[in-house]
């Protein structure tokens, strides 16, 4: 039987995984940046043991296509999830890092 901690760490990680795949290809600009960002972690917030949810976008990598807009890409996130399963908790990141988006557990 995994534990609490485990499962807290199984948790954090695979809603990283599923928020990666599941937004990249979002259209996106900067002007509605901040509305993507609160869409993606409100999803997040809604999946069981998640406490909290941080999603940044960096528009500086935002490529204008032409029609006005760009689309989310791995070399945007910053995000940080927070999960707790009875006692243990854990805070796993995903940042673009050496050129690849990198998860990592934080704490």
């Amino acid at each position: 039987m995994p534990t609490e901690r485990e499962i807290a760490v199984f948790e954090a990680a695979i809603k990283l995984g599923a928020l990666y795949h599941q937004f990249v290809g979002t259209p996106v600009s900067p002007e509605t940046a901040e509305i993507v960002e609160a869409a993606i972690a409100s999803a997040v917030k809604l999946q069981p043991y998640v406490t909290d949810v941080r999603v940044h976008l960096d528009r500086s990598v935002m490529l204008e296509n032409p029609f006005g807009y760009s689309e989310v890409s791995g070399r945007m996130f910053d995000v940080r999830v927070s999960t707790k399963v009875g006692d243990a908790t854990c805070t796993a990141a995903l940042r673009y890092e050496n050129g690849y988006p990198m998860m990592s557990i934080i704490d």
